[in-house]
């Protein structure tokens, strides 16, 4: 696995995070790689991710809080606009969920293209007139 349950917890700063379980967070982490993967269009797997840039690894860590935050949340699966907690309380404002984080920045130097590549290619054209 890319990063791990104990890597998460000491990123995030949200108590709903650190108090899941290990095997969620895996769960959480496994959402979080998919993304990630999609965005870019390839795993990390390979020996040249070994180790891990640290964008990646940060862009999967806020991915992955993402998921554990959206996955812990009763409130937003039930679609709550407000919800009170002792002294605490908090809006969605128009009853949207939490956004998916943009980690582009962080992981599009890894992007691969799925345009095919002309380079290499030799074109030749005729032109006849009208």
């Amino acid at each position: 696995m890319l990063i791990t349950p104990a890597d998460l917890k000491n990123y995030t700063v949200f108590d709903s995070v650190k108090d899941r379980s290990d095997s969620l967070l895996t769960q959480d982490i496994i959402e979080g790689i998919a993304e990630i993967t999609y965005q870019v269009g390839h795993d990390f797997s390979g020996p040249e991710y070994d180790p891990l840039p640290e964008t990646v690894r940060l862009a999967l860590l806020k991915m992955a809080q993402y998921f554990a935050l959206i996955n812990s949340d009763e409130s937003i699966t039930k679609g709550y606009t407000t919800e009170k907690i002792g002294d605490y309380s908090y809006s969605l404002g128009n009853g949207s969920s939490i956004q998916k984080p943009d980690v582009y920045t962080l992981i599009k130097d890894y992007v691969v293209s799925s345009e095919p590549s002309l380079e290499g290619t030799e074109v030749k054209m005729r032109m006849r007139s009208i």
